[in-house]
């Protein structure tokens, strides 16, 4: 199956959402949350992130998460990622109590498109603060692909993951998954990359992201992705966009939809001039507007 094959099936089956003029989205992916050890690369901007999505819920935005939301390929347990990261579930599962949160599955959380796994795992987490389970996300449903639908009928925008482009990610994903959780995990901690990864070995990374540009093209579709945790904006000749990650050094990325225009967002540490910290959001290069294509 190729590359052009295995991205236009994450949409066959793919969520619609409309797209309207007062339409508010903010898109996520790759955050990677983990268990609180050295390999858990969101709990560095975990602050950061829950800053940002307490910013957008009463702003009213709809959150969308492009997979790789939870680290299940070095961890077996999304029990022990839920307990780590109580209070990110916790604003999680207020945007979903309001129909306003959807998901999408990548690689690294894949198990997520089994619906048994979804009803054992999903269904629960622990609230520090009432000292008491509560509900997660019910009866949820995790995505291959998402369809924001234009009610003005000119132009949809279609969302995934991204790791179809890569067989290593995709068809052979058990495969890498073994090789990540048994033999890179362990080399990783004494600084050698993971070879695989489209996030951390450029080529496959120029490799995965040739392959969603032209996919776009040659389909004529807008496209956003995560996966190679290269933040891009995307043009009339290209209209391929990238969310970035939220396990950057520097910070989280995201793409904001609202006005019926695309912005891409950098949230990150910011000083003031009488030496205090805040978390600030900052617009990385033009507003796209969707009408232009």
């Amino acid at each position: 199956m190729s590359y052009h094959t295995r991205i236009s099936k994450a949409f066959e089956e793919a969520c619609r959402l409309p797209l309207t003029k007062t339409s508010k989205y903010v898109i996520f992916s790759d955050c990677h949350r983990g268990t609180g050890t050295a390999g858990d690369n969101f709990l560095k901007n975990e602050f950061i992130y829950l800053a940002a999505l307490q910013y957008y819920f009463p702003r009213r935005f709809t959150y969308i998460e492009l997979g790789d939301g939870d680290e299940l390929w070095e961890n077996r347990s999304l029990e022990a990622i839920k307990s780590t990261h109580p209070e990110t579930f916790q604003i999680m599962s207020q945007y979903f109590q309001e129909n306003r949160f959807y998901s999408v599955y990548g690689n690294h959380d894949i198990v997520k498109k089994q619906s048994r796994f979804s009803h054992k795992h999903c269904e629960l987490y622990y609230c520090c603060h009432a000292m008491c389970h509560r509900p997660l996300f019910p009866n949820i449903y995790f995505y291959p692909g998402i369809i924001l639908e234009d009610c003005e009928g000119k132009k949809d925008i279609y969302l995934t993951h991204g790791h179809q482009s890569d067989i290593l990610n995709s068809t052979l994903w058990p495969l890498s998954r073994f090789l990540v959780r048994y033999v890179w995990k362990p080399l990783e901690n004494l600084g050698i990359p993971d070879p695989t990864s489209a996030a951390k070995n450029n080529t496959k990374k120029k490799k995965s992201e040739e392959h969603l540009t032209n996919w776009a093209r040659e389909h004529n579709r807008l496209l956003i992705t995560g996966h190679t945790h290269h933040p891009m904006v995307g043009t009339k000749e290209s209209p391929y966009f990238n969310t970035g990650s939220c396990v950057s050094p520097g910070g989280i990325t995201c793409i904001e939809l609202e006005n019926r225009c695309l912005s891409l967002i950098k949230w990150g540490l910011g000083t003031r001039s009488n030496q205090t910290a805040y978390v600030k959001r900052e617009r990385l290069g033009d507003r796209i507007c969707i009408d232009d294509y």
